[in-house]
């Protein structure tokens, strides 16, 4: 399995033909308690960089971004019905959607984990 992060601490990672993504634990520690997730639905097709979901918690709302073009294939309801999900488990069960890739090698331009941790400690 295949896992990747962006410049906006979002996560994606490919199993098969199917991607799923996230926000990083750095991103959900950034934000706190989050309140409110909003996730795409089935068949809606994402662009690079362009909104994806809306993750809000006590101390801001931010967007989520596609890491890559694609098109939906599930939103994760888990986290609309309980947004504590993110917070628990980021990078597992809080995840916000499953996608099929338009352009896989994509993929290549985002970060492995070494460079993401470098690029995040960066930032302090």
């Amino acid at each position: 399995m295949t896992i990747r992060f962006t410049e906006d601490h979002e996560w994606i990672s490919l199993d098969g033909d199917v991607a799923t993504v996230g926000i990083t634990t750095f991103a959900q520690s950034q934000l706190g308690d989050v309140v409110f997730v909003e996730v795409p639905e089935a068949g809606r097709a994402l662009t690079k960089g362009k909104d994806a979901a809306v993750v809000e918690s006590v101390k801001a709302a931010s967007e989520v971004f596609a890491p890559v073009d694609g098109t939906v294939v599930e939103g994760n309801q888990a986290v609309v019905e309980d947004p504590s999900l993110v917070n628990s488990d980021p990078q597992g069960a809080g995840w916000f959607f499953k996608m099929t890739l338009a352009n896989p090698a994509q993929l290549d331009g985002l970060m492995d984990q070494a460079a993401y941790d470098a690029f995040v400690e960066g930032q302090h």
